[in-house]
């Protein structure tokens, strides 16, 4: 006799229930100010306030399919225990809309360190999706182990990230990654490593710290002096610069700013040369651009709207969206630019803006940030997890600060 064919419990494409979250989906996150900025040429003036559109703004491929995963999850297993490995991406409205749908978020296990989910209250029965972001090795062997059934969302560009670290790591390089060693991105990308015995990563948040390895490869630093500039959480288990130093393959977070991390593997790059010679660092040195295409376009799409900027910048996302605040740090180096998480941040009655200063952790109330009288040009862009209601939403409080109905556009 056959015995019955287990059930699956790992899953990656979705469950064909897409037509059947479509209409909640679109219900939740369109905005028709957005499709009419579209058609307008990514450009509406009224009231003397002219507002302009990135013409790449808002969720991405990768974003819009995790999103459209949880919600066909939630569709396909009703009675069913649905958690959350963090969040699913970087948005407090989208999160808060799972929440309240019934998924159960977990968090990090204060009790080993924090790459590491606490899954002790998930059950075989039970279904865990995994974020855009994706886990680490660590955790989706502590879930398998576990027998729930999983759902990936884990994003293509961020898969394509891992392949290239895993292959440093089986061809005895140390992966350099450009990224917060605190982000769950990056603590995913780097574990990847540890597949391979001997594997080994550093991770460098800004030039500023990559230059501090330059120096190091040239001979200027002692490897004590790399260690205690490095966070133990920025590096693998008994990283030795001395040994972990000599090959080096750069790789990325998908969401950092483009040109920095290109300008990072350039600087190793010729550090290794200037310490060891041209040939040495052409044998021992790898690079590729793993930074995502979507995030490319974005600050692409802000690049040329900054050849004509704006009075001012409005960058609407997550305060912990990385793609988020590369999109706003590139816009303060040429206008004023707030970046605000939600368009609930622009207080029209009293003229305010309640935004984050660049690299600051705490909310800032700016007033009169709009003039009262006078044209003026307002630029808009989104990071990849702001779907487009919230848009619609900032530009409708953008016109009505200035006392225009945004019923009146539309």
């Amino acid at each position: 006799m056959t015995a019955p064919a287990t059930p699956p419990t790992y899953f990656r494409k979705g469950f064909g229930l897409k037509a059947d979250v479509e209409e909640e989906l679109a219900t939740a996150y369109d905005g028709r100010l957005v499709d009419l900025l579209k058609e307008r040429d990514y450009s509406i003036s009224s009231g003397g306030v002219t507002v302009r559109l990135a013409r790449e703004f808002g969720f991405c491929y990768g974003v819009e399919r995790a999103v459209e995963y949880a919600y066909q999850t939630r569709k396909k297993f009703p009675d069913k225990k649905i958690y959350l490995a963090g969040e699913i991406i970087h948005n407090p409205h989208i999160n808060s809309r799972l929440s309240e749908a019934g998924v159960i978020f977990l968090k990090h296990n204060a009790n080993t360190n924090e790459a590491s989910f606490d899954f002790s209250i998930v059950n075989p029965d039970d279904v865990v999706l995994l974020p855009a972001f994706g886990v680490t090795v660590a955790d989706f062997a502590t879930l398998r182990e576990r027998g729930c059934v999983m759902v990936d969302t884990t994003c293509g560009s961020v898969l394509n990230v891992w392949k290239r670290v895993e292959s440093y790591a089986r061809d005895g390089y140390t992966a350099l990654i450009h990224g917060k060693f605190y982000h769950e991105e990056t603590r995913a990308t780097a574990s990847q490593v540890m597949k391979y015995p001997g594997g080994h990563y550093l991770i460098v948040r800004d030039m500023d710290e990559v230059r501090i390895v330059c120096d190091f490869l040239e001979g200027k630093r002692t490897a004590d002096e790399i260690r205690a500039k490095f966070s133990p959480h920025a590096a693998s288990p008994e990283f030795d610069p001395d040994r972990d130093l000599k090959r080096i393959g750069v790789a990325n977070q998908t969401t950092m700013l483009a040109s920095e991390s290109l300008a990072i593997a350039a600087e190793t790059q010729a550090a290794m040369a200037r310490g060891h010679g041209e040939e040495y660092a052409a044998a021992n040195f790898r690079t590729f651009d793993t930074i995502c295409s979507a995030t490319q376009d974005r600050q692409d799409a802000v690049q040329e709207m900054l050849l004509d900027p704006p009075d001012v910048m409005v960058v609407v996302g997550g305060y912990n969206s990385s793609n988020t605040i590369s999109l706003a740090a590139m816009c303060a180096d040429k206008v004023p630019t707030y970046h605000i998480e939600d368009a609930a941040c622009i207080d029209v009655e009293a003229g305010v803006i309640h935004h984050r200063l660049r690299q600051g952790r705490d909310d800032v109330a700016t007033p009169a940030w709009l003039p009262e009288t006078g044209d003026v040009v307002v630029g808009i862009t989104a990071g990849a997890s702001t779907p487009n209601n919230k848009i619609a939403e900032t530009v409708a409080r953008v016109f009505a600060t200035r006392g225009v109905d945004p019923a009146t556009i539309t």
